[in-house]
């Protein structure tokens, strides 16, 4: 980040929203800094201040909603009561954050630019996949030593039931054939890709 006086916590959000804004409707190669700044409500100037350029600005959203997102799926409400609950209320939130409006657009940029700027690719996986699974295997290594379940590899474990939250819906999101997702399609893939989890790493064996 460029070095000037600190950035506030509003002054963040109200760069990195119009941030959002010209990168979800122009990609990021399209974005430019003149047309963020004015969308952001700021000179050019002042985006300069803070960031070195677009690439640190997307970075940094990228961070934000990560961060957001993630504090939200792995809150106490998320991982409290019995294992399958549990279980159904993390897939439910990892997969509508997929599908949302937000998850797609930063997905298909940090895929489709991975190519000309890696960068933003590995920004993206750090602060979002990769910190998911973490999450994720830290409760499994819980639930294991708790006795609730059996998992010799919580890393693999997490990928296994984040790659099963999104079977169907995750390949017509990456093919940009989404369309019209109910929630009960959602509820229905959660809920199987929970029964299928707990067949394998359910009880002692």
């Amino acid at each position: 980040m460029s070095e000037g006086e600190p950035l506030s916590p509003e002054k963040q959000e109200q760069i990195l929203r119009g941030a959002a804004a010209v990168f979800a409707e122009d990609g990021y190669e399209g974005a430019s800094m003149s047309r963020i700044a004015a969308r952001a409500g700021v000179s050019k100037g002042t985006l300069y201040n803070y960031f070195d350029g677009k690439a640190e600005m997307f970075a940094a959203w990228m961070v934000l909603e990560c961060q957001r997102t993630l504090s939200q799926i792995f809150d106490t409400n998320a991982t409290e009561g019995d294992l399958a609950t549990a279980l159904r209320q993390i897939g439910l939130r990892i997969l509508r954050m997929m599908i949302s409006p937000t998850g797609i657009t930063i997905h298909r940029m940090a895929v489709s630019e991975s190519q000309k700027f890696p960068e933003l690719s590995r920004a993206f996986y750090d602060a979002g996949p990769a910190r998911a699974i973490q999450h994720m295997a830290a409760w499994l290594t819980a639930q294991t030593a708790a006795g609730h379940l059996t998992v010799s590899d919580p890393e693999f474990a997490a990928q296994q039931f984040f790659a099963l939250c999104q079977t169907r819906l995750g390949m017509l999101r990456n093919c940009g054939m989404l369309g019209n997702v109910t929630e009960t399609d959602v509820e229905r893939v959660v809920a199987g890709a929970v029964d299928m989890f707990l067949c394998y790493y359910g009880g002692v064996k």
